[in-house]
């Protein structure tokens, strides 16, 4: 049985093709321990850690920070017997062969825990040395010619992969000191960390390198991506911002989108609000008017169970569903996700408070794992926070409405045949027409503003 395994990248779910490396936690040399995370990647809908499958000593890490590997496409070695002395020379690396009938089962780890990572590996610093890497394994999918490494006068083979940039080819390119400011600068300016010198801390790149990299004349071996001449700088479009583009693309151009708007007094819901916070079970739970609207949504999806549906054109069905997993739209540095809240209509208010308060969480650590922004079926955007009244969403695909909140501002109001200053906001809901029609969507949208209007009343009203 063969003591050298390859991990190919797998998908990290629903179909995904590819993933940019951002971090390498391990290095070549390291010994890893079964599910210790080794590698962090950049999918078209999150970052997410994946854990390693085996037990053993790092031996090849295929391709740098900043490269995007194609699925299934293998991006570390492992010698799983390290004891066992020194390896055999051989021409190329292998695949990995199937286990015989009846042997022993490699020791494998299930790829679970792409979310939030709950141990504490750190990043380690630039190593001098510069492990030379072995060939890649055949086929190559997109070959593309490397430099060859010092002092081996042969070039280096490379692995199937979507190129963006160069892939490293020694082990202190792989290992780059940068805060994640500064690689986020860098990748939405579209420069590799591995080929600048940092100039900070233990050899860490700072911004000014980043901008000095930007600037410099560009080479055959780090192609520029990003061009600044004519007051014009140019961004590759890929990750989170890719995906967005092209689902808000084929949405706008796939349903029907109708969009109505209801301006009302919410004076009486935030007074209950802050009643709310004075209760002991609260004092320490994030209450938002955000909040009492996600129980707006979910008490009249139940009264109106048609809003939260699909359109499945393939079955030429309507896919009704009894459960509402809850987006709420975050804008992030990396771009807007949609992460939801499973089965948000069971949970009580207090456990609903607590879900958005780790969703919140989650997104703004830039850690939402792909299956928390997967099924959804309705979304709330908060267009508020901005200070913006409303707006005309798009809807996200799979779900056949969604809910623009707009800023609370204290307004003239005539309330009880006196204008007096009020609390008020303004909805806008934009539904598929294919699914509701003007009737259905007035109705639903009215009952979301008689709850914010006076929760108390229309609790004990719809019970």
């Amino acid at each position: 049985m063969s003591r050298i395994k390859q991990f190919k990248l797998p998908d990290l779910g629903e179909g995904l093709t590819e993933g940019e490396i951002l971090t390498w936690l391990v290095k070549v040399g390291d010994t890893v321990e079964l599910n210790q995370p080794i590698v962090e990647v950049e999918t078209a809908k999150a970052a997410v850690e994946i854990p390693s499958p085996y037990v053993g000593v790092v031996t090849q890490l295929f391709f740098g920070e900043g490269v995007t590997v194609e699925v299934g496409a293998p991006i570390i070695e492992y010698d799983t017997d390290p004891g066992a002395g020194a390896l055999p020379e051989a021409p190329a690396a292998p695949a990995a062969a199937a286990p015989a009938a009846g042997a022993k089962p490699e020791r494998e780890a299930n790829l679970v825990g792409y979310g939030p990572r709950t141990g504490a590996a750190t990043r380690r610093a630039r190593k001098g040395g510069a492990p030379a890497h072995a060939p890649a394994p055949a086929p190559v999918a997109v070959p593309v010619a490397a430099a060859p490494v010092a002092p081996a006068p042969a070039p280096v083979a490379v692995a199937p992969v979507v190129v963006t940039q160069p892939a490293a080819l020694n082990g202190a390119a792989l290992h780059v000191l940068a805060k994640p400011p500064v690689r986020k600068l860098a990748k939405d300016l579209g420069v590799p960390l591995a080929g600048i010198v940092g100039t900070g801390p233990q050899g860490s790149i700072t911004r000014d390198d980043v901008q000095a990299a930007l600037s410099a004349p560009a080479t055959t071996a780090a192609p520029v991506r990003v061009t600044t001449t004519g007051g014009e700088t140019r961004i590759p479009i890929k990750g989170v911002r890719k995906l967005t583009a092209e689902n808000m693309v084929r949405s706008a151009f796939t349903a029907p989108h109708v969009t109505e708007f209801l301006t009302l007094d919410v004076t009486r819901g935030v007074n209950a609000l802050e009643r709310l916070k004075k209760q002991r079970e609260w004092r320490d739970v994030r209450i938002s008017p955000l909040l009492l609207v996600m129980r707006a949504v979910t008490t009249a999806l139940k009264r109106y169970p048609m809003v939260n549906s699909s359109w499945d054109e393939a079955a030429q069905e309507i896919v009704v569903k009894d459960y509402v997993n809850l987006g709420i739209a975050a804008a992030t540095p990396r771009g807007l996700i949609v992460p939801n809240i499973k089965d948000a209509g069971s949970l009580s208010f207090l456990e609903l408070a607590a879900a958005l308060t780790g969703l919140v969480g989650t997104a703004r650590d830039g850690k939402t794992s792909p299956a928390d922004m997967s099924g959804g079926t309705f979304t709330i955007t908060n267009v508020g926070v901005y200070g913006v009244d409303t707006g005309t969403p798009i809807l996200p695909p799979g779900e056949s409405a969604i809910l623009a909140f707009g800023a609370i501002r204290e307004m003239p109001w005539v309330h009880k045949g006196k204008v007096k200053p009020r609390q008020v906001t303004t909805l806008g809901l934009s539904f598929d027409h294919r699914i509701i029609d003007g009737e259905l969507g007035s109705k639903f949208l009215a009952d979301i503003g008689a709850f914010l209007a006076d929760p108390e009343a229309a609790l004990l009203g719809w019970s």
